[in-house]
């Protein structure tokens, strides 16, 4: 039977449910506990002869004559519901199995018994439509192998997979815990606005919009690190943000145009002081998340509990690429990379180059958990130098399976040096640089009349989506996919 003589059917047994008095779409539901109570507490119900109400989606159904089993989930279990004709009367029975089918979603009430197989079952007295549903549940969908179709119908891949719906209870999980954390270690939680005049906070290109109101040109944030730096000379110690970032970047297993992001600025400390910080709030949320500091990575174990190691940006490059970064030239660096072919077509300026042949030769060597410390000054212009060596900047990466999973550093808080790479950013970005930051005065003059020692940090549901082992995309419930 094709979809559409099937959903020619159901509007037909709709108009039964109506004619029988029967509203196919009520408004309310009459129920008494959700599944996961009535599996909790199962035999005092069953012993004291409680009628139950339990409300879900109709996930099999099997008749035998005149005993009909059926297979209800409410989103916190599931249980087996069963009709007998000498029970409900001829006419009620042989109604509920003419109308009634597998997807719909309804309310059985009852009371607990077990089977001679020892199957938790409510013996339905009662039964009511709560949503007639017009297509079927696809019989196949566990076996399905094109991801892309999983995405496009969520709600399906929710429905049939209950792995899926677990993923995403661990993600809000991962989420309040974060939270947690950072108010019991005095955090301030803020809103800063997604709409900027100025993008700023990243290396990263944004995307563009226009205010009717005003009639300007806006941009959605990549970042809300400039706003959480303006709350810190505003006078608020320790502020923090989790929220929307949208980047107009490529997507592949780290990236996604619009995603989830924590930005934490604690002053009066450092990055080495952050760092451990940082360390106890990753462990914390990876354990409260999975029950444990170990998981598995593309079939190989990492695990949390180990002491972190820190890990020297330029021993580490020095280790995998050959190249020293302290007196290297961007000619050297480019023919480096050509050498290796690293396509640097799009990477303009002596800190791109830097960075891509990183990422290229040297990340994925990096598998335990560690900071990476105290890189170049030019991949990072928000960061403060290091005072051993003004070329590197105070700046720690959280490095583990070969990917960079967390960001922070000790904030430049010095208007002239901020001013003054915001302009080689400016230069990078007419020289062709998509991602070069642009100059924000505003910021600049926010600087100017004082923000103290500040160190900040930031991770997204990259984090997540690496603890899950899956790509970021299968870790949002609806991720932007390409037009059909």
């Amino acid at each position: 039977m094709s979809l559409e003589e099937i959903r020619r059917t159901r509007l037909h047994k709709i108009e039964l449910l109506r004619e029988n008095g029967m509203d196919p779409y009520p408004s309310d539901a009459k129920r008494t506990h959700v599944i996961q109570d009535v599996c909790a507490d199962f035999s005092s119900l069953e012993h004291s002869g409680q009628s139950v109400s339990i409300v879900g989606r109709v996930r099999a159904i099997r008749s035998h004559g005149g005993s009909t089993f059926l297979d209800i989930e409410d989103g916190t279990g599931k249980l087996q519901g069963y009709l007998k004709e000498d029970t409900l009367g001829k006419d009620s029975y042989d109604f509920f199995n003419s109308v009634v089918d597998m997807g719909d979603i309804i309310e059985l009430s009852g009371t607990l018994f077990v089977t001679k197989k020892e199957e938790r079952t409510l013996k339905i007295v009662e039964w009511r439509m709560l949503t007639k549903s017009l297509l079927p549940l696809p019989e196949k969908w566990h076996g399905l192998e094109d991801v892309e179709e999983r995405l496009r119908r969520r709600y399906l891949d929710l429905i049939m997979d209950q792995n899926v719906r677990e993923l995403f209870v661990k993600k809000s999980i991962f989420w309040q815990e974060t939270r947690a954390f950072l108010l019991k270690e005095g955090g301030l939680e803020v809103e800063t606005p997604v709409l900027e005049k100025i993008p700023g906070g990243a290396d990263a290109e944004p995307f563009k919009t226009h205010l009717n109101a005003l009639d300007i040109d806006l941009y959605l944030r990549i970042a809300p690190e400039l706003n959480l730096k303006r709350l810190i000379v505003g006078g608020y110690d320790r502020v923090f943000e989790i929220g929307r970032i949208f980047r107009n970047e490529g997507i592949d297993r780290e990236h996604l145009q619009d995603y989830t992001q924590m930005e934490m600025y604690w002053s009066y400390i450092d990055y080495r002081q952050l760092m451990q910080i940082v360390e106890r709030l990753v462990m914390h949320v990876i354990e409260k998340t999975l029950g444990s500091l170990t998981h598995t990575y593309q079939d190989r174990i990492i695990d949390w509990s180990l002491p972190w190691k820190q890990i020297d940006y330029y021993d580490i490059f020095h280790e995998y690429t050959g190249l020293r970064l302290a007196d290297i030239s961007e000619k050297e660096l480019k023919t480096y990379a050509r050498d290796n072919d690293i396509n640097t077509q799009q990477h303009v300026g002596r800190g791109r180059l830097i960075d891509i042949i990183f990422k290229k030769k040297v990340r994925p060597n990096l598998w335990e958990p560690g900071f990476l410390i105290l890189p170049p000054v030019d991949i990072e212009p928000l960061a403060k130098r290091w005072a051993h060596d003004p070329s590197r900047v105070e700046r720690f990466q959280i490095v583990a399976g070969g990917s960079e999973l967390g960001k922070g550093f000790s904030e430049l808080n010095d208007p002239s040096d901020q001013r003054e790479r915001f302009r080689e950013q400016t230069e990078l970005g007419k020289a062709g640089d998509t991602e070069a930051q642009r100059m924000d005065e505003g910021f600049v003059e926010a600087l100017e009349y004082g923000m103290p020692p500040t160190a900040g940090f930031a991770y997204s549901e990259r984090l997540f989506s690496f603890l899950m082992d899956r790509p970021i995309r299968e870790t949002v419930f609806f991720p932007l996919m390409r037009p059909k």
